[in-house]
């Protein structure tokens, strides 16, 4: 990929909303690798603090999967709406644990703790929210040369203080993939081109709609 490729939309999933960020010129690269240091940093610190987990539930719709796990009695919230029918829930081991036996009870066709460090996209990320915020509201963000759709909240942004909060938000808000693509799709968008390694957000892309095109591009 050259110096000639103009998106005109952008969006990165969760860590991918930094990428996303320099890919439309809002924040420098250095910038970016500083923020994601700091990302990473202070997330490890927050899953040191309290034990915690995710796991993906296939097979229910959003409303059904919030529906039962407003009745846990413990920390567990939806945190990817990856694409329809693939939710990722995170939360304390114990509410995950209850989710899970519950979910599969509601019908889910698969319920499955997922190997990761921490409760990622949940209030459990307080902490991490909280220093990450004084370092993006430290960095300079400008007006980008074409919108970002943001995790956070799924819609078109190019204003420099919207897109700091959105990105201060997305620690402990769920990542709104499906609503994302939806909405890209809605605003125009009939191609998608996924930068770095794999081909997952295009299989993602599928799912929310089969007959977009998507292609894979890797930086020379």
């Amino acid at each position: 990929m050259g110096s000639s490729f103009k998106p005109e939309m952008v969006a990165g999933h969760s860590l991918g909303e930094f990428s996303a960020l320099v890919a439309n010129k809002a924040l420098s690269f250095e910038d970016g690798l500083k923020l994601v240091s700091k990302r990473a940093q202070a997330m490890q610190k927050a899953c040191e603090k309290e034990p915690s987990t995710m796991a993906a539930v296939m097979g229910l719709d959003e409303n059904t999967v919030k529906e039962v796990l407003s009745h846990i009695n413990e920390v567990v919230v939806p945190a990817n709406y990856n694409s329809p029918g693939q939710i990722v829930i995170s939360g304390s081991m114990q509410g995950v644990d209850i989710a899970v036996e519950k979910l599969k009870e509601a019908g889910a066709k698969r319920a499955l703790p997922l190997k990761v460090g921490g409760a990622f996209h949940s209030p459990l990320m307080e902490p991490a929210r909280v220093e990450l915020e004084k370092a993006i509201k430290k960095t300079k963000i400008t007006e980008p040369v074409c919108p970002i759709y943001q995790n956070a909240s799924a819609q078109s942004v190019k204003n420099p203080e919207v897109i700091k909060s959105n990105l201060i938000a997305q620690l402990t808000s769920p990542v709104k993939w499906t609503q994302t693509v939806q909405n890209m799709i809605a605003d125009g968008a009939d191609e998608f081109i996924e930068v770095g390694p794999g081909k997952v957000l295009q299989g993602l892309i599928k799912k929310v709609k089969r007959d977009v095109n998507t292609s894979s591009a890797t930086l020379e």
